[in-house]
């Protein structure tokens, strides 16, 4: 039987990345190891494998062959079918691309954007998650990874704001705010889309989601199919350009962020026509500017870090700023901010069904975090950790409690009286 497997295009993509600012990063490993105990899947499974810096080794080894002197003499060995196969499980199931690592690398490597470009390859090759793999073509093919087209957009919008009586604005004309959202909210946990609308609304925000460009997760990018990436970047900027947006907000999903705010420019090829910000970030400056008045909350509560906005993101004190004055028992976990643990679900790992397993073991290390804060409640900031802390808690049958930043902030609102007719 023929192997559809395409090594000879894996190789050539390996090597598109290598000849890019990655290849001081592989020479620069000296095998020292520190990235593993700085790794939620090591610290997990205690297995070598997971050890960040090996994630460096297929990438090399088509670089050396290629590249090395003598080369062309066969003394450097060729990237084969057997090492893709041995490698597709490291990159893609145990990998959130969350950046820890890095933070721990003396040579400061950064091994997320080396399993970005190694993902490419993998697809080139005709290798990949299929479930991971399927939710970028449903983004291409349906707007998003969980098939939110824009009439269903349209419908639960409609719904939301007929059920919870809250005005949500969709398509108007001109804005000066973009609102996107994450089919898992709009899907999984559609009092966020809510929150989002009734903390804007409070504010006196001008702004509109639109169904020309909404879905703000970008699984092209986490996929490793580019095309797809730069696709749902093209849609929420013709969005923003249409209704004259200078802000584009990305709502509690942390690689949506990320993506769009650090990447957006160099895939489409021009710089933004618009700022970007995550919604927590946005709600600090609402209530930096006074237009956020909160009331008190006495519940004992924590706040879990999502790399993409933290650590990766530089966002991590926004979010702080926010529980500020009104989360009276706020309680930081250990340790915290950009040195905080994954949730293990990052990096398209919550879409590969075959990962579960080492997730839910990864969820443990977050667990025995809160546990140690005795907090009532975890709060975060991106919607794909709260799917995945989710999924963890109820497989370990763990009673700590989850909640939204937005949906807590809407909560706690002071609704100023309106002055009698």
């Amino acid at each position: 039987m023929t192997s559809t497997i395409d090594v000879d295009a894996a190789a050539k993509t390996f090597l598109k990345h290598t000849q890019e600012q990655l290849v001081s990063y592989l020479e620069a490993c000296v095998h020292c190891g520190s990235c593993a105990e700085a790794c939620h899947f090591y610290v997990a499974s205690g297995d070598p494998k997971h050890t960040p810096a090996y994630k460096l080794f297929p990438i090399a080894k088509a670089y050396r062959h290629q590249k090395f002197p003598l080369s062309w003499l066969g003394l450097a060995p060729r990237l084969a079918e057997s090492d893709l196969k041995l490698w597709e499980e490291l990159l893609f199931d145990t990998c959130t691309m969350c950046g820890r690592c890095t933070t721990a690398c003396p040579m400061g490597i950064d091994i997320a954007s080396i399993v970005g470009g190694a993902r490419q390859a993998f697809v080139a090759a005709g290798l990949g998650p299929s479930d991971l793999l399927a939710a970028a073509d449903s983004s291409r093919d349906h707007g998003s990874p969980l098939g939110l087209t824009a009439q269903k957009l349209r419908e639960r919008v409609e719904w939301l704001a007929d059920e919870h009586d809250v005005p949500i604005a969709l398509d108007k004309a001109k804005a000066d705010v973009l609102l996107t959202v994450s089919s898992i909210e709009t899907m999984k946990y559609p009092e966020s889309v809510v929150a989002m609308a009734k903390m804007l609304n409070h504010a006196g925000v001008d702004w509109t989601l639109s169904s020309k460009g909404y879905e703000a997760t970008n699984f092209g990018y986490l996929s490793g199919k580019a095309d797809v990436a730069k696709l749902m970047v093209e849609r929420i900027v013709a969005a923003a350009e249409s209704v004259g947006a200078k802000t584009v907000v990305v709502p509690e999903c942390g690689h949506a962020f990320g993506v769009l705010r650090w990447a957006g420019a160099n895939m489409l090829g021009r710089p933004l026509p618009f700022s970007v910000v995550h919604i927590s970030e946005y709600m600090a400056q609402l209530k930096r500017d006074g237009r956020l008045k909160l009331k008190p909350m006495a519940e004992s509560v924590t706040y879990h870090d999502p790399c993409q906005i933290s650590r990766r993101g530089g966002a991590t004190q926004d979010a702080r700023y926010l529980l500020e004055g009104f989360a009276q028992d706020f309680r930081e976990m250990t340790p915290t901010g950009d040195a905080n643990w994954c949730c293990g679900g990052g990096g398209g790992v919550q879409a590969i069904g075959r990962a579960a397993d080492l997730r839910y073991k990864v969820f443990k290390i977050k667990m025995d975090q809160v546990e140690r804060t005795g907090a009532k409640t975890m709060v975060s900031s991106c919607s794909n950790c709260r799917l995945t802390m989710d999924e963890s808690k109820a497989h370990w049958k763990w009673e700590g409690g989850l909640a939204s930043l937005v949906e807590i902030v809407a909560d706690h609102l002071i609704e100023e009286s309106k002055p009698a007719a």
